[in-house]
């Protein structure tokens, strides 16, 4: 009976057989131990020498690093071994013997590490991060799906920009231009006319020559659009959303973040609502921090950083100018020079989490905000139309994946947090 690694220990005192590929192995005169992984954990094997064959001895012995092989054998509970239970082999075989691999025990530089991502993939630090992967994507879905959104998927191609032309890549489209996508947020506001409760989930592209540790060239985005929703409404939205994806990966990836050394401690503050400040109190922070930083000015990310870490968890930073922000955002009716957009900062360096606004409803405002940033009128006239039929005020936000998954696992680095990661000069493999 072919059972998964993490199914072993329900099956306790019975014969099993497990295929997957060596992690590890000592030999301690004629007994063996190994640590097998199948993708679903990791078992350690006992294999005696009186127990087995000649020849699964002797493959025993040959075995090397990462190959694949088949163990057959008693499933017996050890608290002491990993997942509660270990095998007892009576039988083993490698099925296909892995030469020279190599990723090895001893440190190797990220850029050797990044040219064999494909194999970097099984070490146990990459497989854990890719499982909280997993896990925030599932939650996404969850929180989405019982609150009664839509999911309406954007295209990957379009025919113009949403956050601007300087860091678009361009493709040829059978005679025309075509631009890899930068956000659904501009296919999602129709939507919310169809369904009221929408969100897209995938990936964008941003083709900005940054090499700074918080930037793909390609990542996934979540997006929620909602009909008649307020600014007010929309932060409520994004705190139960992070409280909600912080509070499953606490709960379903808590042997992943033990293998990565994460801090729980610092994710368990993630809940209820969240400090706010306005973008001037923000400027006013930074000031007294010794930031050489103006009112006007757009943050940077230390300056995100600084501004974070003056809190002790996540700080929502509201109100901006309106002329550092894209040209859909709603003014303030208190103060039109703002307009009612939000950053979520993630604390520890993380930086921008969440960015989101209300948007634009009235449409004579919309075209002059298009005409003030000097965009082209003929390629957004579709989404015009949104508030010439039946206009409605609505709001929404964007979230980058990897970067929500970087602050959970407490990875360095976004290329650890996506499988392939995109990066200047990297597309490899």
């Amino acid at each position: 009976m072919t059972i998964s690694v993490r199914h072993l220990k329900s099956h306790a005192g019975e014969t099993v057989t497990v295929r997957g590929w060596l992690s590890n192995k000592r030999r301690s005169g004629k007994i063996g131990f190994l640590q097998i992984r199948d993708g679903s954990g990791i078992v350690q094997v006992v294999v005696s020498r009186a127990e087995v064959s000649e020849e699964a001895w002797e493959d025993v012995k040959r075995v090397t690093q990462e190959s694949t092989v088949r163990v057959t054998g008693i499933a017996r509970a050890d608290e002491r071994a990993p997942g509660g239970v270990e095998i007892q082999a009576t039988d083993f075989a490698v099925r296909s013997l892995t030469e020279d691999y190599p990723i090895t025990n001893k440190e190797h530089g990220t850029a050797f590490l990044m040219e064999h991502r494909h194999l970097w993939l099984r070490s146990s630090k990459q497989r854990s991060t890719l499982a909280i992967r997993s896990e925030v994507c599932q939650a996404i879905r969850d929180f989405f799906y019982e609150r009664e959104f839509t999911l309406v998927d954007s295209p990957i191609l379009t025919p113009t920009s949403c956050e601007g032309t300087s860091t678009l890549f361009e493709t040829e489209y059978f005679g025309d231009k075509a631009y890899l996508s930068q956000s659904g947020q501009l296919y999602l506001e129709p939507a919310c006319a169809a369904f009221g409760k929408v969100y897209c989930m995938g990936p964008t592209f941003r083709a900005e020559k940054s090499k700074t540790r918080r930037h793909l060239t390609e990542f996934w985005m979540v997006e929620p659009e909602v009909a008649f929703l307020d600014f007010e409404g929309l932060i409520r939205l994004a705190e139960d959303f992070i409280g909600f994806l912080a509070g499953r990966v606490i709960e379903r990836a808590a042997t992943h973040l033990e293998v990565l050394e994460r801090d729980v401690s610092k994710l368990e503050k993630i809940t209820g609502s969240f400090p706010r400040v306005t973008y001037y109190e923000a400027i006013e922070i930074l000031q007294s921090h010794g930031i050489d930083i103006a009112q006007g000015d757009d943050f940077g990310a230390e300056d995100e950083t600084v501004l974070a870490n003056h809190f002790d968890r996540p700080v929502f930073v509201t109100h901006f100018p309106t002329d550092l922000k894209a040209f859909y955002m709603q003014p303030d009716a208190d103060n039109p020079d703002t307009v009612l957009a939000m950053d979520l900062l993630a604390p520890e360096g993380y930086g921008e989490i969440i960015g989101g606004s209300q948007r634009i409803h009235d449409h004579d405002l919309l075209l002059e905000r298009l005409k003030h940033h000097e965009l082209p009128i003929e390629p957004f006239q579709w989404y015009l139309d949104v508030r010439k039929y039946g206009s409605f005020p609505h709001s929404g936000f964007g979230m980058g994946i990897e970067r929500f998954i970087a602050w959970m696992s407490g990875a360095a680095h976004l290329r650890e947090t996506i499988p392939y990661p995109r990066m200047l000069y990297k597309i490899y493999p």
